[in-house]
């Protein structure tokens, strides 16, 4: 096998092996855990609260998350099931109103999941250039447009400009019956190229997070 098809199937490869061993691209930039709250807790039920506007991203989210924790034998209630109307600064329900519509689901505990800040960053990624010499004894070599319309060595990417985001989201945990705080994440997720993309790695690490800290059990296989 020659030079010109080995090595494009090499960086291929090689290529296919980077991304599938690259991790999520959500990191937990800080957890805190109740201790003595964990030692008598035995989570069997969760309502799920995906605090957003975009009813496609807290439907999706929230139903990830039910999901997950279905295979960890916990039961769950999502808020876009329990709740029929989105709440707004002018609209929102009573802390007694709102308690008494969760509680009825008999929910042991509550996960809400919050958007905390977005930044957005410009960058300039340079061109990079290369040279691909040709070999001699080409007839188009003996003359300068037969050189020129058949060789073009110098190979050009020109840079861009590109445009990074990051979101920073909070994770808590409540017991229903006392509101008292259990657990606490903040995460940061850098460039989801889509709402699947987020919901993927988002998941992912917080479950992660979570089994570390105690709160959660892993999934059985």
């Amino acid at each position: 096998m020659n030079k010109k098809t080995t090595y494009p199937f090499f960086f291929l490869l090689l290529t296919i092996f980077m991304i599938s061993c690259a991790g999520s691209n959500t990191q937990i930039t800080g957890s805190w855990a109740n201790k003595e709250k964990i030692k008598n807790e035995n989570i069997k039920s969760v309502f799920i609260a995906v605090l957003t506007s975009n009813m496609s991203a807290k439907t999706v989210l929230e139903n990830e998350l039910a999901f997950q924790a279905s295979q960890r034998d916990v039961e769950s209630f999502k808020s876009h099931n329990v709740f029929t109307r989105t709440f707004t600064k002018d609209n929102m329900p009573s802390r007694e109103e709102l308690l008494e519509v969760i509680r009825a689901t008999n929910a042991q505990t509550i996960f809400t999941v919050a958007l905390k800040d977005k930044e957005t960053s410009t960058r300039y990624v340079p061109g990079s250039t290369s040279y691909y010499p040709m070999g001699m004894g080409m007839g188009y070599y003996g003359n300068f447009y037969g050189y020129y319309s058949n060789v073009y060595p110098m190979m050009y990417d020109p840079g861009y400009y590109t445009t990074d985001k990051t979101y920073y989201l909070e994770s808590n945990l409540y017991d229903t019956a006392s509101e008292e705080l259990i657990w606490s994440a903040q995460s940061a997720t850098y460039n989801p190229t889509d709402l699947e993309n987020f919901v993927k790695g988002y998941t992912e690490t917080l479950l992660k997070q979570l089994e570390k800290d105690g709160i959660i059990k892993k999934a059985e296989l």
